[in-house]
């Protein structure tokens, strides 16, 4: 089955003075798919996301949605709609009135109006307040009505920027899950930008890793946390052990590393003898032992820090440089403050090291 590619950005670039917010950025957003622009702030994915809008005209590239180029035209004749991280309600107007303006714009008749509006206000179950006024609501039903808004025209592709942002931590988590269980069964393509990390790993389809107005990596979740392509991308993306060494030998799929009088085992990735190279270890990925045995390295716990579901160690190892390490709290609870100073053993599997490239 062909792939349909709902929005194609060509080489776009975007400055503001002597600032090149983006430059010559390519990236193709297939048709129901859940695509993340993340990156820091300043990196260019909301200027990105305001180009696929029609907000901004790119200074060189093209924007093609649905097959059309519409790199110069304006908003409201593109199949597009933007949902905000401040919701842009109408304070003057009903809930009703709210989800209902794009389609009064439309000149849709009243009685499909009415229709589409108690659909949309299903969709994202607000049925009953349609007479409510904006400030009677919590900050999570006013997201929910700038929502139905902006699915009630039914547009191609929803662009959303930061739409969580001004939302308390539980109930941004609660509409995380909300919100890829919307797009799943509307089944039309979401763009949505973020700086927060596993908000991007939680509701991703493909994540687009932005950094200095250019794209750093394009991946599923798992494949930028697991196999981060740069130091950036392994950085930004959660927790990083980054090791540099050299590679001293690769037996098949294995990189033996040398940090100085301390060997590590890592994939090998295309290593070379002689090589210098970074590695990066997640946290998780690292095994505590309270003996150390053949094979493993030598470490000493300097800090512990208690996470109620988890564990998390700072331990020197033998060539003075510091680990992260999280380990699962299943056991019965026992002071970790008490294991300060303690001397363990610290490994991990090579196939959980990676050689980071550029």
């Amino acid at each position: 089955m062909k792939e349909v590619h709902e929005v194609e950005v060509h080489n776009v670039t975007r400055r503001f003075g002597e600032v090149t917010a983006v430059d010559s950025v390519s990236l193709t957003v297939l048709g129901g798919e859940f695509l993340t622009l993340l990156g820091p702030s300043g990196c260019g994915k909301t200027t990105l996301l305001r180009m696929i809008a029609g907000f901004e005209v790119p200074d060189s590239g093209h924007v093609i949605l649905g097959g059309r180029d519409v790199t110069h035209l304006p908003p409201h004749q593109r199949d597009v709609t933007t949902v905000f991280q401040h919701y842009a309600l109408f304070p003057h107007l009903d809930v009703s009135a709210n989800v209902s303006f794009g389609l009064r714009r439309r000149h849709v008749g009243a009685d499909e109006i009415t229709q589409r509006v108690a659909s949309a206000l299903e969709m994202v179950r607000l049925s009953g307040l349609q007479e409510r006024q904006p400030s009677e609501l919590s900050g999570g039903q006013q997201q929910r009505v700038a929502l139905a808004r902006a699915l009630v025209v039914e547009p191609r592709v929803l662009l959303l920027d930061e739409p969580l942002a001004a939302l308390d931590l539980k109930l941004r988590k609660q509409m995380q899950i909300e919100l890829k269980g919307l797009q799943r069964r509307l089944g039309i393509s979401f763009i949505y930008v973020t700086h927060d990390q596993e908000e991007a790993l939680t509701m991703s389809d493909r994540i687009v890793v932005m950094n200095a107005g250019r794209i750093e990596q394009v991946g599923r979740a798992e494949e930028i946390y697991e196999r981060p392509q740069t130091e950036f991308v392994a950085g930004f993306i959660g927790v990083s052990n980054i090791l540099e060494g050299t590679v001293e030998q690769v037996t098949g799929k294995v990189s033996t590393i040398s940090l100085g009088n301390v060997r590590i085992a890592a994939r090998a990735d295309g290593a070379s003898p002689g090589e210098r190279v970074r590695v990066l270890i997640r946290p998780e990925k690292i095994s505590l032992a309270s003996e150390v045995a053949p094979g493993s390295l030598s470490g000493r716990i300097e800090v512990a820090v208690y996470l109620g579901e988890s564990i998390q160690w700072r331990v020197a190892i033998e060539n003075g440089q510091t680990l992260t390490v999280l380990e699962q709290n299943r056991e019965p609870f026992n002071d970790a403050r008490a294991r300060i100073g303690q001397t363990v053993g610290v490994s991990w599997e090579p196939a959980s090291a990676v050689i980071l490239k550029g």
